[in-house]
């Protein structure tokens, strides 16, 4: 169940993006099967022979993490597994994490944000296009001083959601509304200790969405800089 508002997604769809495709021929481009637009691959000659590369490997190679999906548990598990090996492979190196998600799942979020704040590098974050709801608490989860967005971000903070409508007994909906009562809260103080607003400031500004340019976030203290600004 999810309980923030982009729930709907295709979880396997969204995770293949992120996955080279061993089944197709040498010469061709892989498609995402989220969109209509084909990734490239190109082989590379190494001392171990020729091996095939696309642009998320390259970025993993470079320490990079591209976010660029809705934020589910297929997701979240891959994004896991980047930053522990990248810990694994040198603890001292910073990783970042460029983002350009419309949010997801709550759980998925906490599952990254726990590992983000677990592993010993520092974690950049970098917002491009957009990172609303989950995916704002992430890009707000980063190191302080290393959280960042290009001018033309968005970002968008709001309260948790169902994902459709709920049905079922009086009490089984009271015990959802307490557990939706509790993410939120949770939710609060993830971006209060990130942003220095105050739990009662943050829990009166998602009660609705609340959209926040590029110089707005870093004034609210979900970003520390602006790319490409004096």
């Amino acid at each position: 169940m999810n309980l923030f508002d982009m729930a709907d997604f295709n979880a396997a769809q969204a995770g293949a993006a992120l996955r080279e495709s061993e089944s197709t021929p040498s010469g061709t481009a892989p498609m995402n099967p989220s969109m209509d637009y084909y990734i490239p691959q190109w082989e590379e000659r190494t001392s171990y022979g020729v091996r095939r590369v696309d642009p998320y490997t390259k970025l993993f190679e470079d320490r990079i993490i591209f976010l660029g999906t809705p934020v589910t548990d297929d997701i979240a598990n891959a994004v896991m597994a980047q930053l522990l090996c990248l810990q694994s492979m040198d603890p001292e190196r910073t990783i970042s994490m460029y983002i350009n998600s419309p949010g997801g799942s709550f759980s998925a979020m906490s599952a990254i944000y726990d590992t983000m704040k677990y592993v010993r590098p520092d974690v950049q974050t970098v917002c491009l296009g957009m990172a609303a709801s989950a995916a704002a608490v992430l890009l707000a989860a980063g190191t302080k001083g290393k959280r960042f967005a290009l001018p033309n971000s968005t970002i968008l903070i709001h309260q948790p959601a169902m994902g459709q409508a709920t049905y079922g007994q009086a009490t089984d909906i009271e015990i959802l509304d307490n557990e939706i009562q509790r993410i939120r809260r949770l939710m609060e103080t993830m971006l209060s200790e990130a942003t220095g607003q105050s739990v009662e400031q943050v829990s009166k500004d998602v009660d609705r969405d609340k959209y926040l340019t590029a110089p707005e976030a870093k004034e609210y203290g979900l970003i520390d800089e602006i790319f490409g600004v004096a």
